[in-house]
């Protein structure tokens, strides 16, 4: 626990004691019949020490809570955002006339354009710049490829039922909310246990489903609508289950993740690279996951976007050519060892953190820069983007190292990007099920001569032990690296027998001595066969747009001063509509000026929208602000106009032909605002019409 918190609790665990007591003295005093001098001086003393424990809650309020201004504010903005989202049509409920479905929802105009911005600039921004090759594969998975990969057996979370409505409950959800509750807003719990709800909230990822069914009977834990008894948790899949063709017999699953289409294409893309390492294939497309207890909005859906890479490099050498373009950059890291001793994030250089050991290699730290400049460039808060290092009991078996771009939101630290070094684990797999060898080649200049690992299963002993398993018992061991290979050989040696995981059975069998023969020999080689490793940055695009609009989103007073205005501050390169142009009055030689400027913002690709509306430039103007449009033009003559800025309300003058020029070059970051402010002259009437 942060020792400034520690520090407050035990401070208000005194002051309440010595309040308790005082409490008790002036009523002692009272009914002794004591002087009224003695109990009036009682009083004083206890009306102190209530207002300094009144002094200290209020500091550790502000400690517990992320914002550091309470939960409550934190609910009100996010009450206030969504109300414009779903206002202005950014997003909606799905099936809204029929009451809707949790976890879906509709993107409304503004929305698809948001998205559309931040997945084009993500194209730019990783397929463009790294040469990646794209791929675009069925949202319907046939079993077999996910029985591979492991979703079948293990993409599971654990659930609970209320016992009498029989509603569902994410288990580790119910568990986490009592915890944070009881952390930002019981201040009277102890330091003692205040350390252990943040020690259950560290770990309970680790959990079984016994320890977590014990957690919430510890504490009391009950249905949150009814207050019904729960059941013990039990693992529930979450893939949305199909089948495909009209028998049936092919039975199959909406993907919940885009990357196994690249796993399983990985033979054709290193052909078509040339069979050249490293490369990466990159997808945009929809992902379903059959959420138990659907929450947090956007945040968390039964269909979203991902945008994932997979970037196939030889394990043997995973630096990177480009690694010098981002190895400078500082920002908040939180590395698994600051996180077990309760410390926070903290500013770090990638290429020291690299060169430390505390990322585990150079293309892994490569893509955490080149994350960290694509979410800053969409217009996401640096101070409140961090890179957390997956802790051991959050790690896959298989992974390297992981590490999540967290953004903070009014719903606290939400993972939006994973950027994962998972070794060969997928293409091992897929190669294991599907008998077809997805490897790479290096090719030698001169022979050489390798001590090469020789793994002989014994077909007949295999068969008699494992009968139908046979196949999948000696693909599993033809499949084992060479440390593996080894230790079996030795356990094999000293005690006849070995325990042995094969996932394609997704249990242990028993190896024995006489089942298969492991040795070392000398050969000479023209080429090295391996198995590539895979660093995978993976982009929740919803939750990376919703944290997006908190980030954005803004209030300033109107010119009266009588209501506050929303505003949403949009970089140009993300915003849904970049500009808008206002005829000051209806009349012809206006309505030609705006038809001109409205052909060539066309020409230029740049968004638009005419609004001839008989409101005041004002009113018009907050209607603009509130859906993010960063410049707006308005035609007061039939020669020249002014183009407004929407952050700082400034103007400048340009002619009507330079009108369109002058935005599209600040819209494509051609020219700053600063640029142009220098470079036209000023509308002496900025604000008039604010």
């Amino acid at each position: 626990m942060d020792a400034t918190e520690q520090s407050l609790r035990q401070s208000l665990s005194e002051i309440s004691s010595s309040v308790e007591s005082q409490g008790n003295a002036v009523r002692a005093l009272k009914a002794s019949r004591a002087a009224q001098s003695e109990i009036d001086a009682a009083i004083d003393l206890l009306n102190k020490l209530k207002l300094e424990k009144a002094a200290v809650e209020k500091q550790l309020q502000s400690t517990v809570t992320s914002s550091g201004n309470g939960s409550l504010n934190r609910e009100a903005f996010r009450q206030a955002v969504v109300n414009t989202l779903e206002r202005r049509l950014f997003y909606i409920p799905s099936f809204k006339i029929y009451r809707g479905v949790a976890g879906l929802f509709d993107y409304g105009p503004p929305g698809c354009a948001v998205k559309s911005n931040v997945l084009s600039f993500w194209r730019q921004h990783f397929i463009l710049e790294e040469n990646m090759l794209e791929v675009d594969c069925p949202c319907v998975t046939p079993e077999v490829v996910l029985k591979a990969s492991g979703h079948v057996d293990k993409f599971t979370d654990l659930m609970v039922k209320d016992e009498k409505t029989g509603t569902c409950y994410r288990a580790d959800h119910l568990l986490k909310d009592y915890c944070t509750d009881k952390l930002e807003k019981d201040l009277t719990i102890s330091a003692e246990k205040a350390a252990e709800f943040k020690d259950v909230l560290a770990v309970m990822e680790d959990y079984s489903p016994e320890e977590l069914g014990a957690k919430l009977k510890e504490y009391g834990i009950t249905a949150p609508d009814t207050k019904n008894p729960l059941s013990d948790p039990y693992p529930f899949n979450l893939m949305f289950q199909t089948s495909i063709g009209p028998s049936g017999l092919i039975p199959g699953y909406m993907r919940p993740e885009t990357a196994q289409g690249i796993f399983v294409n990985f033979k054709d893309l290193y052909y078509y690279n040339g069979r050249k390492l490293p490369f990466a294939a990159a997808q945009i497309g929809q992902a379903f996951r059959n959420e138990i207890s659907p929450r947090q909005g956007l945040l968390r859906v039964r269909e979203f976007t991902l945008a994932e890479i997979e970037h196939f490099v030889d394990p043997e050498n995973k630096s990177h050519p480009k690694f010098s373009e981002v190895s400078k950059l500082e920002f908040l890291m939180f590395p698994r060892e600051e996180q077990m001793s309760g410390q926070s994030a903290k500013k770090l250089c990638i290429g020291d953190a690299v060169a430390k050991g505390t990322v585990n290699n150079e293309t892994l730290g490569y893509f955490i820069g080149r994350v960290y400049l694509f979410l800053t460039r969409l217009g996401i808060d640096k101070e409140r983007l961090r890179f957390r290092q997956h802790l051991a009991n959050e790690m896959a078996h298989y992974a390297a190292d992981c590490w999540d771009a967290e953004i903070e939101s009014s719903y606290g630290w939400i993972e939006c990007v994973g950027i994962a070094d998972r070794s060969a684990y997928d293409l091992r797999a897929h190669s294991e099920k599907s008998g077809v060898a997805l490897v790479a080649e290096e090719k030698y200049a001169e022979p050489k001569e390798v001590e090469k690992l020789v793994i002989n299963p014994v077909k007949k002993e295999l068969g008699l032990a494992f009968k139908g398993n046979q196949k999948n018992v000696i693909e599993s061991l033809e499949a084992m690296n060479e440390k593996e290979a080894m230790e079996m050989k030795a356990t094999l040696e000293s005690k006849g027998e070995v325990e042995f995981y094969v996932c394609t059975l997704g249990k242990n069998v028993i190896i024995k001595k006489s089942m298969v023969s492991i040795s070392k020999e000398k050969k000479k080689e023209h080429q090295r066969v391996f198995t590539p490793s895979v660093i995978e940055p993976s982009f929740g695009i919803g939750r990376i747009i919703y944290c997006l609009y908190e980030h954005c989103f803004s209030t300033r007073p109107s010119k009266a001063g009588d209501e506050q205005l929303n505003v949403f501050r949009f970089p140009p390169l993300v915003a849904p509509i970049k500009c808008t142009v206002f005829p000051l009055v209806q009349n012809q030689q206006f309505e030609e000026a705006t038809k001109v400027i409205s052909r060539e913002l066309t020409s230029f690709g740049i968004s638009h929208k005419i609004d001839i509306t008989g409101t005041s430039i004002g009113k018009r103007y907050a209607r603009t602000d509130e859906l993010g449009v960063p410049f707006a033009i308005t035609v007061d003559s039939g020669k020249s106009v002014t183009i407004r800025e929407r952050d700082s309300k400034d103007q400048i003058r340009v002619t009507l032909q330079d009108a369109a020029y002058v935005v599209s070059s600040v819209a494509e970051g051609k020219m700053t605002w600063q640029d142009v402010w220098a470079k036209y002259p000023h509308h002496s009437s900025a604000t008039a019409n604010e």
